[in-house]
Formats: structure tokens, C-alpha cells, sequence
């Protein structure tokens, strides 16, 4: 199903303009959400943080970019960082029993908590799975990523074989995903490449070329930004957010009117 096809079934049964919050029994994990401030829930915008941190900060990131028609969802690391008296999570296991660093570690536990959290989004909470937008920093920008190649494996699967039974279900796949410094922890082998939009942003020397290849293996639409400097974005550098916000305004959706749907062109004015 293309972009035009899609926006016409939303025409025909338009999701609610505001979505049904979270429920704190179906996200079994610490979360923040918050509506659109402009009263239209038209996009999701969910936000993982790095090994080591919480929701908190990331929660404050997500309602200071005040996105138009988006509302934003933290979720903590379900896991506590050994060996540290401070609160801090991460996503999966990094280190051994040593306080050595797992070369190959295993997020299988993060991926079924958030293909959980995603069930409940798209079905009690009424968000398409188009209009729900990944935003991931180091582990969790891979742990993002290896979610939306998780979506799209399950929706190629009910694709198939809603087609053996002449019910033909269309491939949904999730908005968009934003990694930065967080590489696929696995290299993807599908039937179809994935066709959520990713933009890499990343450092010098965080990513090797082959991540971003297992990037462009997994997914048909990749962007690759690379900035000097280290860590997130620095909001006090407009040349680091810029390429992000204007790959937002290509992905995000946009409610002009009830009933109506369209996709905005460029960056937010």
C-alpha cells in the first residue's frame, strides 16, 4: 500500500484526534507520555534513551521540540546497569559478571516489552502504526531500530497469510525511526526490505560502514548524517538538529481538518 492509498483509507475511517493516554498495566515499565500541546494527536513520537539513563531527561527533550500535532512517549529501560549505586537502566545486558563488555548481547527481552507496548498503541490507544515515529539514542536507537524490523516481520507474516485466505492485509509499516549512534545489533535478512524511513546520525568513528550497510540491508529508505563532536545532538547547535527536524517534516503527519489527512513537504516553519 503507498502513501496515497493509505491516506485514503484514513479518510474513510480517520483515527481519533485524540488518542486514548497509556495504560500503566499494559506498559510494564516506567513511562512519560504526553499529549500534543496543540490538542491534535495526530503523530507518537516514542523516545528511548542510552545505556545508563531514564526516561526523565528524554521526556523533557521530547516536549521541548514541540512538534506539531505529535505527542511524546518516554519509556525507561526495563533493566538496572549493575554495579552502580545510582538509578540507571539499560535495555539489555552489556556487561558480564566481570564488568566486561558483551560483544554480542541479546535485546530479545527489550524487543517483546515493546512489541507489547506497540499491540497496545495501535489497538487500545487508536494510533496507526504509520503515525508512530521512533526516536533512539546509542543502545536505544538500536533497540528502536531492531523493533521496527521486528513490526515489519510480524506485518509481512499476517500479510502472507491473510493472502492464502483472499482477506489481503496491507503491510503497515512504523512512521519513521531516528538512531543516533545506535547500529542494528543484528544483520537483517528479509523477504522485503523494511520501509519505515531511518535517518543514521552519528559520529565519527561510532559507526563502522558496515552498520550503515546492514542499515541500507534492512531498510529502503536510509539517510546517513554525520556531525563531529560526540553523544546526542547538542541543542545548542542548529546545524546538528537541522538535518533531524527536517526529516521530521517529511515523515510526520498532518491534520488540517477533521476528516482530512495530509503529509507535510519540508522542515516545520
Amino acid at each position: 500500500m503507498d502513501s496515497r492509498e493509505i491516506h485514503l483509507a484514513e479518510a474513510s475511517a480517520p483515527s481519533p484526534r485524540v488518542k486514548a493516554a497509556p495504560r500503566t498495566s499494559a506498559i510494564r515499565t516506567q513511562f512519560s507520555y504526553s499529549p500534543s500541546d496543540d490538542g491534535t494527536d495526530e503523530n507518537l513520537l516514542i523516545l528511548l534513551h542510552g545505556l545508563g539513563d531514564t526516561n526523565v531527561p528524554f521526556a523533557r527533550l521530547g516536549r521541548s521540540l514541540k512538534l506539531p500535532q505529535t505527542a511524546t512517549l518516554a519509556l525507561r529501560a526495563p533493566d538496572i546497569v549493575p554495579f552502580l549505586y545510582e538509578q540507571a537502566f539499560q535495555w539489555y545486558p552489556s556487561f558480564d559478571q566481570l564488568g566486561d563488555l558483551i560483544e554480542r548481547p541479546d535485546p530479545s527481552h527489550a524487543l517483546n516489552l515493546f512489541k507489547n507496548i506497540l499491540i497496545h498503541l495501535t489497538g487500545e490507544c487508536g494510533w496507526p502504526p504509520h503515525r508512530i515515529h521512533l526516536f533512539g539514542f546509542a543502545q536505544g536507537g538500536s533497540v528502536a531500530a531492531e523493533a521496527c524490523l521486528q513490526w515489519w516481520r510480524r506485518e509481512l507474516q499476517l500479510s502472507s497469510q491473510s493472502r492464502m485466505t483472499d482477506n489481503k492485509t496491507p503491510v503497515r509499516p512504523l512512521g519513521s525511526l531516528v538512531t543516533i549512534s545506535g547500529p542494528l545489533l543484528s544483520y537483517p535478512t528479509l523477504s522485503k526490505p523494511c520501509e519505515t524511513p531511518v535517518l543514521v546520525f552519528r559520529r565519527p568513528r561510532e559507526l563502522r560502514n558496515a552498520d550503515l550497510d546492514a542499515f541500507r540491508k534492512g531498510f529502503s529508505k536510509v539517510k546517513d548524517v554525520e556531525r563531529a563532536g560526540e553523544g546526542m545532538p547538542r541543542a545548542t547547535l542548529k546545524e546538528e538538529w537541522q538535518p533531524i527536524l527536517e526529516f521530521w517534516g517529511e515523515v510526520l503527519g498532518w491534520r488540517p481538518g477533521d476528516g482530512l489527512y495530509e503529509v507535510t513537504t519540508g522542515a516545520s516553519s
